[in-house]
C-alpha cells in the first residue's frame, strides 16, 4: 500500500495532467482547419418599418403655458387740438364707457376768412377705473395724444406660441379652455387674440414666439402673477385618413410621403394635409385607405424614445 502511494498513483496523474495538456495544446495550435464552404456566413436584412394607412380622429389641441396679468389700460386719446377747458373726473374715479372726461377747445379760421372756435368732448373708451390723468384747465393736446388712461376691471391670461404651432391654428379660434394652477376648474376664456411683436422687438420674438392672450370671465377669481395652462382647441377631425408625422416631410397644408410598391422599393408621394395632432396628422387627399408607406421619412434623423412616464409638448419633454 504504500509503494502504491508513493510511486503509482503519482504516475498515474502525471499521465493523466500530461493527456490534458497535450489535448489543450493541440486545439491551441494544431486544429483543424475550418474550409470556408462548411461554413454558413449569417446575413443581416435590414427591412425599413411600414405603416398601413388608417383611419381615425384628429383632435388639434395646441396646450401652452400663461400666466394671469390685469387688462391692458385703455388709452384716452384727445379729439382735438387744442385747450383744456374744463375736467369732469378725477385720476382714480369710475368711469364708465362714454362718460365725459373733459372739454377741449380749439381756436380755429372760418371758411368765410373769419375766427371762430371749435369745441369736443373727450369720452372715456372703456369702463373702469381712471389712470394716469393729469389733465387740468388750461393744459394743451394734439389731436391722438393721450390725456390719461382707463384700466379695465377685468383680467387676462396670456402665454407665448411657439411659432411653428402657428400652422396649427391658421383657422384662429375666439376662445381657448384655461387651468389655473391650484386655483378653480377650468373654464372658457374669450376674445383670443394672437399678438406679433414689433419690428424693434423681433430678434425677442424669434425665440419667444408671438404672444397669446384672452379674457378671463368676471365671475372667475384670479389673482395677478397665477400661472395657468392655456388649450387652444384648434378642431377636430373624425373617420379622416392619418398617419404619424415621422412618415411626412412637412406637417402643415402639403407633404410627402413615401409610398411602398408592391416589389418593394417606395417612391414619392405628394399629400395634402389636415389637423395635425403633434404626433399623427390628417391627411386629406394623395392616399387611400390601405396603402402601405415607409413610417419613418428615408434619411430622417430618428426619433428620440421617450420614458414611458414622459410625453412631448410643443419643443419641451414633460414627465411625471
Amino acid at each position: 500500500m504504500g509503494v502504491a502511494r508513493r510511486w503509482v498513483f503519482p504516475i498515474i496523474w502525471m499521465v493523466i495532467f500530461s493527456v490534458i495538456a497535450a489535448a489543450l495544446v493541440k486545439f491551441a495550435f494544431f486544429g483543424d482547419a475550418l474550409k470556408a464552404d462548411d461554413l454558413e456566413f449569417p446575413t443581416v436584412a435590414i427591412e425599413e418599418p411600414h405603416y398601413e394607412v388608417v383611419t381615425g380622429t384628429i383632435r388639434n389641441d395646441v396646450s401652452l403655458s400663461g400666466s394671469i396679468a390685469p387688462a391692458a389700460t385703455v388709452p384716452i386719446p384727445a379729439t382735438l387740438s387744442g385747450e383744456v377747458r374744463e375736467v369732469a373726473v378725477s385720476s382714480g374715479q369710475s368711469v364708465k364707457k362714454g362718460e365725459e372726461i373733459l372739454k377741449l377747445r380749439a381756436d380755429v379760421m372760418n371758411s368765410d376768412g373769419t375766427a371762430g372756435t371749435q369745441w369736443k368732448i373727450v369720452e372715456a373708451p372703456a369702463t373702469g377705473k381712471l389712470t394716469d390723468f393729469t389733465a387740468l384747465v388750461g393744459s394743451s393736446f394734439q389731436v391722438g395724444s393721450p390725456v390719461g388712461g382707463v384700466a379695465p376691471p377685468t383680467y387676462i391670461v396670456s402665454g407665448t406660441v411657439p411659432s411653428e404651432q402657428l400652422y396649427r391654428l391658421i383657422d384662429r379660434p375666439k376662445d381657448a379652455s384655461v387651468a389655473i394652477n391650484g386655483g378653480p376648474a377650468p373654464f372658457t376664456c374669450t376674445k383670443l387674440a394672437i399678438s406679433f411683436a414689433e419690428e424693434s422687438d423681433s430678434a425677442a420674438e424669434a425665440t419667444s414666439g408671438p404672444s397669446v392672450s384672452c379674457t378671463v370671465p368676471k365671475d372667475v377669481v384670479v389673482f395677478p402673477g397665477l400661472t395657468a395652462e392655456i388649450t387652444i382647441a384648434g378642431g377636430v377631425a373624425e373617420d379622416v385618413l392619418i398617419v404619424p408625422i415621422t412618415a411626412v416631410e412637412g406637417t402643415a397644408l402639403s407633404g410627402n410621403v413615401y409610398i411602398v410598391l408592391p416589389d418593394g422599393t417606395s417612391e414619392l408621394r405628394e399629400v395634402t394635409l389636415g389637423l395635425n395632432d403633434g404626433i399623427n396628422v390628417e391627411v386629406v387627399s394623395g392616399l387611400d385607405e390601405g396603402d402601405t408607406i415607409l413610417q419613418f421619412v428615408p434619411g430622417a434623423e430618428a426619433p428620440e424614445v421617450l420614458p414611458d412616464n414622459c410625453y412631448q409638448e410643443n419643443d419641451e419633454v414633460v414627465c411625471f
